[in-house]
């Protein structure tokens, strides 16, 4: 008997959705005020979502199964970090490569 595939964009979806609630409840939580625009953009996301299945129209501005694209999803982790009492994530700068050689005999 075979199973049905699972439903990734379904799944995207819960995941979005849940982190969009679990970062609203962090925020209550902590007493942490959200400025306007930042509860504007979850109730609008979490309603796209809950409408259409996925938060952005543009298939450039995304992976084909997910549910936020790539700027909302920053946007999103920005606002649990702020939540969370966290300042904003910095980005880590590329590592230099050193290829294959022998560390020893650059030295």
């Amino acid at each position: 008997m075979k199973r049905a595939p699972p439903d990734r964009r379904g799944q995207a979806k819960r995941a979005a959705l849940n982190a969009l609630r679990r970062a609203e409840r962090a925020a209550k939580r902590a007493g942490v005020a959200l400025s306007d625009w930042e509860g504007e953009f979850l109730g609008s996301v979490q309603a796209r979502l809950e409408t259409f299945g996925r938060a952005f129209g543009d298939p450039e501005k995304g992976a084909a199964g997910a549910a936020l694209s790539l700027l909302q999803a920053v946007k999103l982790k920005e606002i649990s970090a702020k939540a969370k009492g966290r300042s904003r994530p910095r980005p880590t700068p590329p590592r230099r490569a050193h290829g294959f050689g022998n560390s020893r005999r650059r030295r």
